[in-house]
Parts: C-alpha cells; structure tokens; sequence
C-alpha cells in the first residue's frame, strides 16, 4: 500500500504567489466517484478526510488503513471517509462491491495559506478578469478583504488561463494577502456516473440548497457537489478568521464602521447570514459590456432573497457542516443579516435585461444608484422619467369595451343594466356575426348609445379580443374616459353597496384607482330553454365566494382610473406597468382591502387572501340556457378561436351550488331602462331579429345529431347534480372533464363532506 507523507505543503509548496492555483484530484473506483482526499492535523492528531460524490453508495464502499481506525459518513447522501493517522504516513486503499481497488491520492491541507485571514468563498461561473478584478478592489475596500478562494467551474484548461490573466491583470489591492483558484482535473460527466446517482448543476439537496448552475457541453464539473463547501473548509479555509460565501457577481454592501467578517466573529455563534437581492441595469449601453455599476435597478414586486453566509471558522463547533446557504449544526446571529446584491446581468450576459427580467417590474434603487453614481463613478442608463398621474379621481366617466360575436338577444339588457349603473361609454367590437348583432348594435350606434366597429383581428393576426382591445387604445372614447373596464356582454357588474350605482362604489372605493371585481360563476339554474328574459332575473344559483376551483371561479376583471399607470389594455386587467409609477397604484378588492404588488403586473385571478365581494362583484353568467349553450359552442370563443366550448366548459361553468340573488333588487330599475330602450321601434325591431336567429339557430343545431346529444346530456340528472357539486372537486376533475368522475362519487349527496382529486391530467384551459 502506498504511503504519503503528512507534512503540509507535499501536494503543493507553500504559495508565496498572490494568485495561486489548485485542482481536485476526483478519481472514478468501480462505482465509487472520489472528489478529494485531505491530510490534515486536528487537535494534535494526524487525521484524514476521502469526500465522495452524492450518490455515491456507502454500502458499496470497503477500504484498508495501515494507519489506523476509519470510519464512513453519510453526508446529506455524499459519503465522507474520515480516518485518524497514528503512524505519521497513510496509505488507504478503497475497494468497492464490483470489487474495484484503488489508491487514494491525497493533498496535504494549505489552512496557513488562508490562517488568520478574512476570507471570501465564491463561485466563478464565467465571470471576466474586469469583472473579478472589480468585485476584488470592492471587497477590499469596504470590508478589508485579505483572502480569496474562487471554485472555478470551468474546465482545467480554461480556469488555468483565467489564473494566468488575472496574475497579469490584478492591481496592487493593500491588504489583499492570498487568492486560490481552484477546479477539477477531472469532469464527472465523463467518468460513466449515471445521470441520477449525482445532482449535475446542483449543489446541495433539491428542494433545499439546490443551486441551478447551467452547464456547457459535456463537462461537468465536481464543483458542482454538495459536499465542496467541506473540502474548501478541510483543504483551504479552517483557520481563516471569517469566512464570507458569495459569488464573483455578488457584493456585500457597506457597513458602517465595521465589515461583515467582523459582524461574524463579533456574534456569540461566529455565524451571520447574508440576505441577497437580485439587481439589473435598466439599460447596458450598446456595444458595453456589462458592469457593477450598470445595476441601479431591483424589483418591486418580489420578496424573493438569496441566503449565503459569513462564519467565524474557530469559533464554530467541530460537529457542524457547510452547505450552500446554511451552516449546519449552529444558529445563526438572530440580530441582523447582512446585506448584498447580486448583479444578474454579470450572471446572465445578454442583449437585453428584458431577457433575464420583466422590465415591468424594474424600479430604480436608491443603494445601487449612489453606488454607481459614487463609489463607481458612473453614469448608468437611467429609468425613464414618467409623468407622475394626478392623484385627482373626481372624473367619473366610465366606459366598458367589449367583443362580441352573434350575442343578440343579450345585448339589450346588458347594456340597459349597465346604463342603469352609471356607465357612460360602450365601445363595441364584433367579428362574424350572423344572428342580428351588427344590425342592432348600429341601430343603438345610430341612437348614440354605442359605438360599434368591425374586429380587425384578421389583419393582425392576434385572437378577435386582444385585436380589439389594440385597436381600442386609439380611439377617443378610450382616451377621454376617465374609468375604463374590459369586459363581455355575460358579466354583470353587481355593486352590493348603497343603491347599486357606480356613485356608490365610487364612493366605498375612496381614493383607489384600479378595483378587482371577482368573478361569481352563475350556472344555468337548471334551465334548459332560451326565454327571452332578463338573465339576472332568471339565473339566480352560483357558486359559492369561497370557490377555489375550477381556477377560473375567482378570475377578475378590473375597473382602472385612465391615469397612465398602464401601457395598454388587457383582458382582466390593463397591462404594461410604467414600473416607476407602481407607488401610484391604489388597488382595492371587492371589499376594499388593498391588493398586494404582487399582483400589480400580472395578476388575473383572486386568491383566498384577495377575493372579496362586500362591495361589488362580477356575476358572469357563462352558460345562460342549455339551449341558449348550443349557440355559443357552435359559434366559438372570441379570445381562444381554436379551444372548444363542449361538455367539459358547461361542466366547469355551470355553477348551481346555491341561491344568489343580491342583483335582483336592480330588476325594478333596469326594467325601467330597458322599456325605454325598446320604446324605439327601430331599436325594439333589431332586437326581436335577434331573438327570432337565435331561436332558429337552437331549432337547426337541435335538429343535428351531435348537439342533441350534447344537449340531452346537459340537461341530464348525471350534469345537473353535478353543477352542484363543484366544491368536491379536485383540480383534475376540472382539467379531465365530468367523464372522470365515477358514479358512486355521483351519487353522493352534495351535501356531505367528501373530496375527490381525479385522475392526473397535464393540460389546462383558461
């Protein structure tokens, strides 16, 4: 067995170099992959340390010492041999269950090589010279940086060409003492390890110090391993003062009076953690190259923080182990946590922020702006000036802009409510109609009720509603209004405050500029033919407020102040956020309570802690008759052209949970509105066209054998027991369509409790 003497500096001399380069010695045994073997004294004994890859079987190993007592450790599912040396040398063979055998090469521990130093560990994931250069003289300068260990992730041959550059690039940095750049000799992914029997990209457990590292071509390097952080701490870093752990695009920021390694080794447990926040540039200046001070920018509407760690080595206990973002074994300082920033744009280099982050979210930074401005010395591309919006909500012109395609006979009520109501403006867009709803819509035009145009989708290429709403923004009745909303002509906006006027919800909403109006799904009441009838005179069972499922139960559309907070219309909500303008949004649920910025951007649906109906909500009315149902899947979905409106939609819409009639109490007045509408005989004779279509097409549809079918099964015992029990259902169950449900859970009483799941389904439909 072969020997190897345990007096420091026999794998390496002693570097007497500022910039010093090492390499892992990772050795494939039979199924066995070996990261590095460590010599090493502790306490005043000789010891030794083997660290192998996770997935790396304990059981499959066997190894001999002729130096004394070994024993295997199982490290979060790395094995860790650890052995004493009595004799001054160590020989250890390992041998595995495919009856393998090998020497175990070792590097003596360099802990004088950081001893007494404060110290940064961090990853280089391509990160320039000028970048680490930069991120060096930074350190040094506001925490008295004096040692630096770098895992290099690159393969041998490129990391050795970084160390040479930056021997010639790096400046004289006072009180810089020693960098150590380390990588692998040797990649893992070439060594025959099967794909799940090591973590490739990670570093530490999924789920819970897993870090995404993407890897080029084949080469994966062991740097990439949980158990790095162990072999750094044996190897390098166990008498260093303080050790930091960030990475080459990460700076901890200033601290007054003090640096963060001595924030460490001032905390009773020698452990502080450091708590990152992600940074952008608005805006790289074309043909530059990325730098520090480009990063003026976080986002507002994130909570997310990246954990990492500054430890006091001597002052830990022995029994402890460094992970990715946590110490294992020992409490962290409670006090405080130490800032920094990572500056994503070094981490991912591109064109375009936009490709990294939605700018949208994108607000400046007062920190990271007086660090560019001052210690940089900068001039950054700054976040454009935006004209602040009138924090005045007094105008109350209100105007809905819809689309529509052969909706005749609902038209009149519809809009007879919402003038009821208080809204001012209608802009209407159709496409393909063939039941009236043209005819009629320019005979209210004509009347100066409406406006109505042609959808232009076909020229643009977007679904019929996006192609609207785009044309939309151009049209003068969308500019002057001062309350815009996006909304179809089967939802009801049902104001349950004061008389049900928009004076009224005005009035409850105070001073906000945007109200989320939840959807509360009406299902058919169990009527299955069309009666020309006022819908919310018929239609009086819903969901209940608290449904969770289908997703679609608590979508919202959003009634918005026109103040230019917003780029665009949108579908439920206006989209485009002017990011510097986010502090001037007051947005309310249909019960008044603040909705979180988290929605601010993207946000469609209500949740459990943000749906809320005290004061308004939006009945939609989805499925009306079963009758009036075969028109609407014969004639298509005017925002999803190629998505069906079969079984599976009146499944998930049809909603008859329980009794819902708070709307009702308008009845009085819209009828009032109504009448006068039809008083007009021109208007009266557009809209009995449309009921006398919609009645022959449900006569035509009826007389074919696919939507009889249909029809027959929607109006079944099996459809309608279940509309009332949508509360039992799983989300799967809505994804798989009523099909997936078994009799016997059919046959259940609505009544008692009782969930069921489904069958795992992967697609969706909004």
């Amino acid at each position: 067995m072969s020997k190897v003497p345990l007096e420091k500096g026999s794998a390496y001399p002693a570097s007497a170099e500022l910039v010093a380069e090492r390499s892992l010695h990772v050795i494939q045994v039979g199924n066995a992959t070996c990261l590095d073997a460590v010599t090493f004294e502790d306490k005043g004994k000789k010891r030794a340390r083997v660290f192998f890859a996770t997935g790396t079987p304990v059981e499959g190993i066997r190894f001999s010492s002729e130096a004394g007592t070994a024993t295997v450790e199982n490290v979060g599912g790395a094995p860790v041999i650890d052995c004493e040396v009595t004799d001054g040398a160590i020989g250890l063979r390992l041998k595995t269950a495919s009856d393998t055998e090998s020497n175990i090469p070792f590097n003596a521990d360099e802990t004088d090589l950081f001893a007494g130093l404060d110290t940064i560990l961090a990853v280089r994931n391509g990160e320039s010279v000028e970048t680490v250069v930069s991120w060096l003289k930074f350190h040094v300068d506001h925490h008295g940086l004096q040692g630096v260990l770098i895992f290099d992730r690159a393969r041998p041959a490129e990391s050795s060409a970084f160390v040479t550059q930056l021997r010639a690039t790096i400046p004289n940095l006072p009180g810089l003492k020693q960098i150590v750049v380390l990588h692998a000799d040797t990649p893992l992914g070439k060594r025959g390890l099967p794909d799940e029997a090591h973590p490739l990209n990670v570093i530490g457990a999924p789920g819970k110090d897993r870090m995404e590292i993407p890897d080029p071509d084949p080469w994966t390097a062991p740097l990439g391993e949980f158990l790095i952080y162990e072999i750094a701490r044996t190897r390098f870093l166990s008498r260093a003062r303080a050790v930091a752990n960030t990475e080459l695009f990460d700076l901890i920021m200033p601290l007054d009076g003090t640096s963060v390694f001595d924030r460490a080794t001032a905390s009773p447990t020698g452990y502080v953690m450091l708590s990152g926040q992600q940074a952008y540039p608005w805006r790289v200046r074309k043909d530059a190259t990325a730098s520090f001070s480009d990063h003026i920018c976080t986002q507002f509407d994130t909570q997310t923080v990246r954990l990492r760690w500054c430890v006091a080595p001597t002052k830990i206990q022995d029994q402890t182990i460094w992970r990715l973002i946590r110490i294992v074994g020992v409490e962290p300082s409670l006090n405080e946590t130490i800032p920094f920033y990572r500056f994503m744009a070094l981490r991912h280099p591109t064109d375009s922020v936009s490709k990294i982050v939605p700018k949208s979210s994108l607000v400046e930074n007062d920190a990271l702006l007086n660090l560019s401005l001052g210690y940089f010395s900068a001039k950054p591309v700054r976040v454009p000036d935006d004209e602040t919006p009138s924090p005045d909500n007094t105008g109350r012109s209100t105007t809905i802009v819809t689309t529509m395609k052969n909706e005749g006979p609902f038209i009149l009520e519809w809009i007879a409510y919402h003038r009821m109501i208080g809204i001012d403006n209608f802009l209407v867009y159709t496409n393909d109609c063939t039941d009236g709803t043209d005819d009629l819509l320019k005979t209210l035009q004509d009347k100066g009720i409406v406006q109505h145009r042609d959808n232009p989708y076909r020229k643009t290429k977007l679904p019929p509603q996006h192609a609207a709403l785009q044309a939309a923004e151009k049209e003068q009745v969308i500019q002057k209004a001062d309350w815009l909303i996006c909304m179809d002509v089967d939802e009801y906006i049902n104001i349950k405050c004061g008389d049900g006027r928009l004076a009224d919800l005005w009035e409850a909403a105070r001073d906000a500029n945007m109200i989320a109006l939840t959807w509360r799904l009406f299902g058919n009441s169990d009527i299955h033919h069309f009666d020309d009838r006022p819908i919310i005179e018929q239609f009086t069972r819903s969901a209940p407020e608290l449904a969770r499922k289908p997703h679609q139960a608590w979508g919202f559309k959003t009634l918005f102040q026109n103040i230019g907070i917003f780029k665009k219309l949108g579908v439920h909500r206006p989209k485009g956020l002017k990011p510097q303008l986010w502090e001037n949004i007051r947005w309310i649920n249909g019960s008044g309570a603040p909705m979180p910025k988290t929605m601010f951007r993207n946000g469609w649906r209500s949740t459990s802690a943000t749906y809320g109906y005290d004061l308004v909500q939006l009945n939609h009315y989805a499925v009306r008759s079963a009758e009036s149902f075969l028109v609407k899947r014969d004639r298509g979905r005017v925002n999803h052209v190629d998505r069906d409106q079969g079984l599976s939609y009146w499944f998930r819409m049809n909603n008859n949970a329980e009794e819902e009639t708070s709307i009702q109490r308008m009845i009085p007045a819209l009828r009032v509105e109504y009448d006068a509408l039809l008083a007009d005989p021109e208007i009266a004779a557009a809209h009995a066209r449309c009921v006398q279509l919609h009645r022959e097409k449900i006569t035509e549809l009826k007389g074919q054998d696919e939507f009889l079918r249909l029809y027959d099964e929607l109006t079944g015992d099996r459809l309608q027991k279940l509309s009332r029990m949508h509360s039992h259902f799983g989300a799967n169950v809505f994804l798989g369509g009523p099909d997936v449900i078994p009799d016997e859970i059919v046959d259940k009483d609505p009544a008692d409790a009782f969930w069921f799941s489904g069958p795992r389904v992967t697609t969706t439909t909004h």
